[in-house]
């Protein structure tokens, strides 16, 4: 049976072999902190304003409006991060079986947070997990994904896919913000079997790391908490993947 986990987090130095053992780790704010080198945590208020900026997601297939979205594309090597000319994202049918076979192009991530030394700091430290993870040094690809998942509709969905796999090496979800929300617990599946652990992000800052070679995920879909009209959850979604950029 699944167990709880709400969440119990991973030791900064234990994350690589939790990720190697279990295929997930799921570090504090303070973890993600120390990891950057950001004593008082990760400064998630510098941010936000990035996520109030966010323009509707156009491709969405099951015709709902719950969904906002930038995203950019990069190439990480060592301490050098960079930002490669705007792209569609690609993934096959195989592992978005709503959303594969088509280029989705979204507006880019905006330039006051590509080019905020922080953003290039988080891209590299975790690179360094992707490294330990595949025993390679790169160069990585790196596709980010800034969400916003709203109720004005009633139900947003942060995975309309449902279950599945990225067809990458890592991805690492950043919760950023919840507002009047209930739901949006985030659930890894073991790909042999349905043991795997159900993390609800209820705070901003817990960080989610998925080897995703091994195991499935998914997040429920959010509704409004009671006298709330209008709440949302805001994620960065950041992927790896060593061999190139999923395309047609």
């Amino acid at each position: 049976m699944p167990f709880e986990l709400s969440p119990p987090f991973t030791p900064l130095p234990h994350t690589g072999t939790s990720l190697a053992e279990r295929g997930f780790a799921v570090l504090s704010p303070g973890a993600l902190g120390e990891l950057l080198g950001t004593p008082d945590g990760f400064p998630l208020g510098s941010w936000s304003a990035h996520w109030d900026d966010l323009p509707d997601d156009p491709h969405l297939l099951d015709a709902g409006r719950y969904r906002k979205r930038r995203h950019g594309s990069f190439l990480v090597e060592g301490e050098r991060v960079t930002l490669v000319p705007h792209r569609a994202h690609w993934q096959p049918v195989d592992y978005n079986a709503l959303h594969g076979g088509i280029e989705r192009w979204f507006e880019p991530l905006p330039e006051a947070l590509t080019s905020d030394p922080l953003w290039s700091r988080l891209l590299a430290r975790l690179t360094e997990l992707a490294s330990e993870l595949r025993s390679a040094q790169g160069p990585w690809h790196v596709e980010a994904h800034a969400f916003r998942i709203d109720t004005g509709s009633g139900i947003g969905r942060p995975t309309p896919e449902g279950a599945h796999r990225d067809g990458v090496d890592l991805v690492a979800v950043l919760l950023m913000d919840t507002v009047g929300i209930k739901g949006g617990e985030t659930r890894v599946f073991d790909a042999t079997g349905p043991r795997g652990p159900r993390v609800t992000q209820g705070a901003p800052g817990p960080t989610e790391l998925l080897g995703d070679a091994r195991p499935l995920h998914e997040t429920t879909p959010i509704q409004p908490a009671p006298s709330v009209a209008d709440g949302h959850r805001d994620t960065l979604v950041l992927t790896w993947r060593l061999e190139g950029f999923q395309q047609p």
